[in-house]
């Protein structure tokens, strides 16, 4: 698989990633011997970047991978990227308190049964402490080595460009560049591009995409309803896949399945090759419930999609940004 540079760093990691949002669930996701498989398929099929989080599947998931590191597939050959900052607190999403931070750092490498971590990434931007507080989190982690590389997730465009600016602008250096950014991205949601992704480009910042498929509905398997096994009727995934079940994601959809079907490929495949191949997208990340649904995603490493189906499919799922992005010299 194509390696590429996270960033304006020299971290190399392939261009799709494993992700692990529902290890450790029992109902959602696989089990140990499923993780394993996963693992084992994507390693196989030479990627490298793995993703997880401490709040996946209430630590399970990184537990999960911890078990796999060393034995199963060699631990300097992965690149583990893993995040701190939720809080299992009624009155507080979000803790980017130092002290959160690195005792959620030190308690996650307890998890994965490693030393360090490749790319350490904040949860999420938390109104209630200082950003500069936060982001010395990410330096100590790094100074310490704890962490290679140090990263951000769910900032808006003001938050990443602030972060990024400040971990720039430190006399001398001493601060950390921020490697990557991991934003929800695909042909349902593209709202990253109207600021998220112009600041990422601009400062250097690699795009690391959640969701590339959509939640799962680009696939095409909602289009005649939703299946018993699938993520949409599950009780406890079902409402995150739901907002894109409606009239205009079915459009795109049909697209999606209509260019599938000229180039004798899945709806599955287009719609990760149209957001691996963005503008400033490093990897796209990618979870799944079987080795053989990951198997297909991998397959997509052989495709490029033709300029005219890129650019009917740009059409189709544009997004509508008005004011201050158009018609504002109307006004």
């Amino acid at each position: 698989m194509e390696q590429r540079h996270l960033g304006r760093t020299g971290l190399r990691v392939s261009r799709i990633g494993l992700g692990t949002l529902t290890w450790g669930r029992s109902a959602d996701g696989p089990d140990e011997a499923g993780a394993a498989e996963q693992l084992k398929t994507f390693w196989d099929s030479g990627g490298t970047l793995v993703d997880t989080a401490d709040v996946y599947g209430g630590g399970e998931a990184e537990y999960l991978l911890g078990q796999l590191l060393g034995g199963l597939v060699p631990r300097r050959e992965l690149v583990v990227a893993t995040k701190a900052g939720g809080v299992a607190d009624p009155d507080r999403r979000f803790d980017g308190s130092r002290g959160h931070l690195l005792a959620a750092l030190d308690e996650s490498l307890g998890r994965l049964g490693t030393d360090y971590v490749d790319l350490w990434q904040i949860h999420a931007f938390d109104p209630a402490t200082p950003l500069e507080e936060t982001l010395q989190a990410l330096d100590l982690a790094v100074s310490s080595g704890r962490a290679r590389y140090a990263g951000v997730a769910e900032f808006s465009g003001w938050q990443l460009a602030k972060a990024a600016t400040w971990q720039l602008a430190a006399p001398g250096g001493g601060r950390t560049r921020l490697a990557g950014a991991q934003m929800e991205y695909s042909l349902l949601q593209r709202g990253v591009e109207r600021e998220v992704l112009p600041a990422a480009l601009d400062l250097g910042v690699g795009l690391l995409p959640s969701s590339p498929l959509g939640r799962g509905v680009l696939t095409g398997k909602y289009r005649a309803g939703i299946p018993a096994d699938s993520r949409g009727a599950s009780p406890t995934m079902g409402a995150f896949v739901e907002p894109y079940l409606d009239e205009a994601a079915g459009r795109i959809v049909d697209a999606v399945a209509t260019a599938a079907h000229g180039l004798a490929v899945t709806p599955l495949q287009v719609a990760l090759a149209w957001v691996r191949d963005r503008p400033g997208v490093t990897a796209p990340i990618v979870g799944a419930r079987t080795a053989a649904q990951l198997a297909e995603a991998l397959s997509v490493e052989a495709l490029s999609l033709p300029e005219e189906i890129r650019r009917a499919l740009d059409d189709v799922s544009a997004p509508v940004h008005r004011y201050p992005d158009q018609d504002w010299s109307t006004l």
